[in-house]
Parts: structure tokens; C-alpha cells; sequence
């Protein structure tokens, strides 16, 4: 059922429709929003949903700039307009931004730097005028830079005896998290050594009162890859006490704060780093009363990672496996926490065959994506440099050939339910089919990729009439099954 949110707000969006038409070329700002309140993507079943009840497919990119001062500069190299306007042009409406604890919190528990916020303001609200949705990302790799990453402020670096009698020699990532003393300071944290959690759980607070009306906003990602701690080898295996007295009970208090200043943002948990690369169950549950919770999750096929290590293994197309895995997992396991799913990692690689495995499968499932990583960005935690879209992050010309994989014709907000669609990246043709929602006023969105129609495309639908503004189509009037079909022109 839609959700009474998209209900409410039926009729009183039919008074925009015309002007939505109109600007089908552009992106949407806050003043599309027919009631005032600033548009943000909530939960609906498995689903995301905008402000108009329409379905909403995110692809999207991560931005995480891991050194000080935590968030990239206004430089051709980092984030200005012309970026946002690519990502617009290239069909991205989505971003995980790393809003990192040191950033917010640098000198003490609790005291924010305001100049922290403002810089990243500067980037949000370029993007929220090109309507891309933005998810919040306490972001971390290995705990801190004692330990060769990123993520947490230096005064809460707490080296644990007796580890701390001896310096500590940096390992590469990710086999970092495998040491004694990254594990126990894992450890230290959900046991709330030191009040720790509870600090972090005051940066989660701070980080929502700030952003809790930010037009294009979709929430807040709790941790990123949550390590277990000391008992990590047995989460090869599953470890699902992990998840019940550690990663469960503290998210579940970041929550219960963010909750305390926010009550309506989609609040996302993760699950145990290793399951991002082995097939294992992961064990979160729902959260009684809360009905706006999602699934950060993340799908790394160990064939790929090893490949970019720099060992000669060619065992891609066992990730087709791996991932049919994960994505049908992740839908499992979203319906038993009761959230919405969405992977938020993926990628990481200039692998074409790899990245098109993915994407492939993603569109199968109907599953959102945010891919690792739109630039390079001198990143310390990573095992190669083939992370971004580009040969050089200050050129936006220089792209990879993967592009090709990524941007893809899609449906970025669908006016009705029972969404399926696919698309062939090699002639460009797409296809989809919906049952239309007669109480959704706004038109179905179709993103086409100019990548393989240079020479523009052709709409057919089987119901209702097509706008089509440059690389953006808009289908209004539809009834009933829909069916679309977008192919290229020769």
C-alpha cells in the first residue's frame, strides 16, 4: 500500500504537475515540494519514496575525503559547481557523503566545529539544487590514523595496554582490523569504555540537528563497516552474538538519539564488515515502533579484491554468484529488520566485466547503489588507486571506461508499484514495466544514458505521454500495467 505520507500529499501536488513538466530539464529544488516542507526520501515497504509517493531508484557515488580537513575543497581536484552539474548530466541523483566524527568534533567530546559544517554546506547545497539525494556517512577505516585510517577524533584515540607500551607499526588496510589491538579498541568502543559510545552517539545528535531539514536529504549512515572486534574469526562464520550484544545495542542507542532531534529521517545500519565479502547471514533486527529504518550494505566479490591486490587471478565472472547472493540477501534481510535496503558500497575497481556484473544485478533486484568512489581523492585505506571515475580527480574529461557501466538508463522516481526494469548497456536499450498509482500526480522520471545515445533515443509506452528534456524523460497520464521501452536512435 502507498504510504499515507504519499496520500496526504496527492492532491495538493497535482497543483505542481504543469511546472514539473515544464522544468523537466532541471533539476527539482525545495520549491516543488507542495507542502513546504523540504523534499527528503522516506521508507515505503522495501522501497524508497519521495516527497510526491513516487518510487525512487538512487544511483549515486560516495564522497568521503578521508584526510584532514575531512571534506574536499572548493578545487577543480575536489568538489565545485561543474561537479555537480556532471553528476546531473550523467544521471547521478545520489551521494554518500562522509561527514566524519573529527570533522564535527575535533578538539572535545561534544564541541562542534561550526566551520566543519559550513564547508560541507557548501557542497550539500550544490547538490541538493541538482536534486541529488544525500545520504550522511560516519565514515571509518581502522579506527583512526594511529592505525593507517580514518574516523574518529584524536582524543578519542585510546591505545589499550599493553599495546600501548610498544608503538604500534601501521598495517596495510584492511588487514589492519585483523591485529590484536585494532580489535580490542573495537571492542572497547561497544563495551562504551571511557563513555565513548555515548560520545559518538552525541556526534550522531549534532550531525542530525544540523541536517534534519536539509531538502535531498536520505538520512544518516551509522558506521561504516562496523568491526567486530577480538572475536572476528569466528564472524567468518557468522557470529551472530556480534550483531546481538554489540552492533545491535549500539546502533540502536545512535537511533534513540538521533530520534531525539529528528524523528522522521531513514536512519541506516549496517551490518559486520566481513559480510561485505563472504556470503554470510547477518543478524540485525527491526526496532519495535520504528518504521523508517534502512540497510546500508555493501557488496565487495572477493575475486575482484584479489585481483586488485596485484595477484594474477581472473575469477570475475564468479562474482556473478557472489553477488545474485547478496543482492537476494539483502532483501531478506531488510524485510526481517523492517527497512529499506540499499547498497552503499560497491565497485572500488576498474574492472568493466566486474562493475557491469553489479550493476546488472542491481537493476534485476530493483536495488538502489552508491558506488565506490566518484574520485580517487588520495585515499590512505585503500589496495589500489582504481577507486574513482577518473584518470585525474582535477579533470572531469578524463574519464574511465567503466563509466560506460555506471551510467545507466533507469527510473529514477516511478509513479506506481510492481517496478521492474533492465537495461543493456552494450545497444542501450532499456525496458520497464509498473502498475501506475492514479493518486500520484507527479510524473514517472526515466534517467537515459547519452552515453549510448549520442544521437538520441525513442520513447514507447503503452500508456500515458512523454516529455523528454535532454537526457531526462517524464511520463505523465499513465494507467494501469505500464510498459516503456527507451532505445537509442542509430
Amino acid at each position: 500500500m502507498r504510504s499515507h505520507r504519499s496520500r496526504l500529499f496527492a492532491a495538493l501536488s497535482a497543483l505542481v504537475l504543469v511546472a514539473l513538466a515544464v522544468t523537466a530539464g532541471s533539476a527539482p529544488t525545495a520549491s516543488a515540494d507542495p507542502v513546504g516542507e523540504p523534499p527528503q526520501l522516506q521508507r515505503d515497504g522495501r522501497f524508497l519514496v519521495d516527497e510526491f509517493g513516487r518510487i525512487v531508484i538512487v544511483h549515486g557515488l560516495n564522497f568521503v575525503w578521508k584526510k584532514a580537513p575531512y571534506v574536499p575543497p572548493n578545487t577543480p581536484e575536489g568538489f565545485m559547481a561543474t561537479d555537480a552539474q556532471w553528476l546531473y548530466d550523467h544521471g547521478f541523483n545520489g551521494a554518500r557523503l562522509g561527514i566524519l566524527w573529527p570533522g564535527v568534533n575535533p578538539t572535545a567530546p561534544g564541541v562542534v566545529d561550526q566551520s566543519y559544517f559550513d564547508k560541507w554546506d557548501r557542497i550539500v547545497d550544490l547538490m541538493a539544487d541538482k536534486g541529488i539525494w544525500m545520504q550522511f556517512d560516519m565514515h571509518q577505516d581502522m579506527w583512526h590514523e594511529t592505525y593507517g585510517g580514518e574516523g574518529v577524533p584524536d582524543w578519542a584515540v585510546k591505545r589499550p595496554a599493553p599495546y600501548s607500551l610498544f608503538p604500534y607499526s601501521k598495517v596495510p588496510f584492511p588487514f589492519g582490523y585483523w591485529t590484536p589491538e585494532v580489535s580490542t579498541v573495537f571492542d572497547n568502543f561497544w563495551a562504551n569504555k571511557g563513555k565513548l559510545l555515548d560520545h559518538w552517539v552525541t556526534y550522531w545528535k549534532q550531525v542530525a540537528q544540523h541536517y534534519k531539514d536539509q531538502p535531498y536529504s536520505m538520512g544518516y549512515d551509522l558506521i561504516n563497516e562496523p568491526w567486530a572486534g577480538t572475536e572476528w574469526p569466528f564472524c567468518t562464520l557468522g557470529c551472530s552474538q556480534t550483531y546481538y550484544q554489540e552492533l545491535q545495542p549500539a546502533q540502536d542507542k545512535a537511533l534513540a538519539g538521533i530520534r531525539s532531534v529528528d524523528p522522521k529521517s531513514i536512519v541506516w545500519y549496517e551490518p559486520q564488515q566481513l559480510s561485505s565479502g563472504l556470503l554470510l547471514q547477518t543478524y540485525l533486527k527491526s526496532v519495535p515502533g520504528e518504521q523508517n529504518l534502512g540497510l546500508s550494505w555493501h557488496n565487495y566479490c572477493s575475486a575482484t579484491f584479489v585481483e586488485s591486490t596485484g595477484l594474477p587471478l581472473n575469477a570475475t565472472e564468479s562474482c556473478k554468484g557472489f553477488t545474485a547472493n547478496r543482492q537476494n540477501h539483502a532483501v531478506d534481510q531488510a524485510a526481517r529488520m523492517n527497512a529499506v535496503p540499499l547498497m552503499t558500497e560497491w565497485g572500488a575497481s576498474d574492472n568493466v566485466r566486474a562493475v557491469q556484473i553489479d550493476a546488472q544485478a542491481a537493476d534485476a533486484n530493483a536495488m538502489g547503489w552508491l558506488y565506490w568512489a566518484y574520485k580517487y581523492w588520495n585515499d590512505p585505506t585503500t589496495a589500489d588507486t582504481k577507486q574513482g571515475l577518473f584518470f585525474d580527480d582535477a579533470d572531469l574529461s578524463s574519464t574511465k571506461p567503466k563509466l560506460g557501466e555506471l551510467v545507466r538508463t533507469y527510473p529514477q522516481a516511478t509513479a506506481g508499484t510492481d517496478l521492474k526494469y533492465a537495461y543493456d548497456s552494450l545497444t542501450g536499450k532499456f525496458t520497464m514495466t509498473y502498475t501506475a498509482d492514479p493518486t500520484i500526480a507527479a510524473p514517472t522520471r526515466i534517467f537515459v544514458s547519452p552515453l549510448t545515445a549520442p544521437h538520441g533515443y525513442t520513447v514507447t509506452t503503452s500508456s500515458g505521454s512523454v516529455t523528454k528534456n535532454g537526457s531526462y524523460v517524464d511520463l505523465v497520464g499513465a494507467t494501469g500495467t505500464v510498459d516503456i521501452t527507451v532505445v537509442p536512435n542509430p
